[in-house]
Formats: C-alpha cells, structure tokens, sequence
C-alpha cells in the first residue's frame, strides 16, 4: 500500500470550522492524497465524536485521523477499525476518565490568553480581539478577521465530560508542539505528549499553526501517512 491509498481525516477545534484547514488540504491534496474535513458541531462530546464517525463511515480506505485543539479528545474517542494512525497539532488528549477542562486547564494560562465563559445558551464564543492575541497571533490581520467572524462557538457539554479509554493508548500517535501557543500552553503539551509516547515534533508556531505555519503541519501528517501506509492492520 503506498501514501496516495491512505485518507487523511482532518477534525477542526472549538471556534473553527472545516475551512480552517484549507491550507493544511491543498498542500495534501497537491500530492496525491485524499483528504476529508469532519464538520463537527461543537454541541457536545457525543454530538461531536457521532459526527466524526458519519464522516469516518463514509471513507473506504485506511485513515491518518488528525484532530487541532480540542479535536484531540474527539478523534481519541473514535473506535473505527480504518483508523491507522493518530496526529495531534496543538491537540488536547485527555486520557480515561479525565475531561477538556481538566487538561485545558491544568496549568496556569498564558497571561495573553482570553478569560473564557459561556453565554445563556452554555455556549463559549472567544473574544473578537482573542485571534490576534492568542488564537493565532502569527496569522495576517485579514486571517485573523476572517477566524473571527466565521467561528463555531463550543458547548460547555464538549468539554465538561470525562472520556472513556482513549485510542491514543492503542494506535501510533505524533504530536506537534506549538512552542508559542497561548490558549494551551506548551508545558501542558508536553504533558499529554510525553504520556502518549507520541511522536513529537516541536515548532515556534502559535496555536493555530493549520493556518499560520501549515507546512510544518503537513510534515507531520506525512510522516503518519507513511507509516500508515505499512500498516495493514491496526495495532490491538
């Protein structure tokens, strides 16, 4: 099985939607791989990981799952048997019996990072000023704008529930570090990283590095996607 027989499955994070990756995508696609966003609706973890399975469940082919920000929880909750490898970039990955919150949360925030709350709707929007401080600080001012105006608010269902045995623990993982994160900080990172035995890859990127560093992003998922190419079946 060579790279262009593998699919690539890319999940957005809280405050971002499937076209956050369109970077990440052409560059893939560029070189013969197939590539699928899950749009997820950031309603809650259930709604969130069902979302990604009806994406899973219509590829034929072995999978790479990437997941960006809080994604890392809901590709670790998948169980689908095409899943070959895992890649997280900036990712959150909770283990069994933890929640977002208890990992977003672990350590104290980088002191640019927005004071976060939900609506009357438990709905958590992030500030408009929030994507030049924190969310991507390295991205141009017109990307920023665009981030800001098309985010998908995330429930305070998505990241209150504490997760089951999580897919890291039984498949290859890599890990990207963002060094310059200011919404999940890097010691945090390197936390869950280390924990996974992942495959690290640490970059001078910000937190939303699919947008403002997106080669360093398709580096790493190449490099999964090779390995899964040598993978026929996945590892028990």
């Amino acid at each position: 099985m060579s790279s262009n027989d593998v699919t690539v499955v890319l999940a957005h994070g809280a405050w971002a939607d499937g076209s956050s990756w369109a970077k990440v995508i052409g560059s893939l696609v560029a070189e013969g791989i197939k590539v699928v966003a899950a749009p997820l609706p950031l309603t809650s973890f259930s709604d969130d990981v069902a979302a990604l399975e009806r994406t899973l469940a219509r590829v034929t082919r072995p999978v790479v799952l990437v997941g960006h920000a809080y994604a890392g929880a809901v590709i670790g909750a998948t169980r689908n048997e095409k899943v070959r490898a895992l890649v997280y970039v900036a990712a959150l990955a909770p283990d069994e019996g933890e929640t977002v919150a208890d990992v977003f949360y672990r350590t104290e925030p980088h002191p640019q990072a927005p004071k976060l709350a939900p609506d009357d709707h438990g709905l958590i929007y992030l500030p408009e000023a929030a994507f030049a401080a924190a969310f991507a600080q390295h991205a141009a001012a017109e990307e920023q704008t665009l981030l800001a105006a098309v985010q998908r608010p995330i429930s305070t269902a998505c990241i209150t529930v504490a997760v089951d045995r999580p897919l890291w623990k039984d498949l290859p993982s890599w890990f990207l570090v963002a060094e310059e994160d200011r919404m999940i900080v890097p010691e945090t990172q390197r936390f869950m990283a280390t924990r996974m035995k992942a495959r690290v890859r640490s970059h001078q990127v910000d937190h939303t590095p699919i947008v403002t560093a997106p080669g360093v992003v398709v580096e790493i998922i190449r490099d999964a996607v090779r390995d899964a190419a040598t993978r026929q079946t996945p590892q028990s």
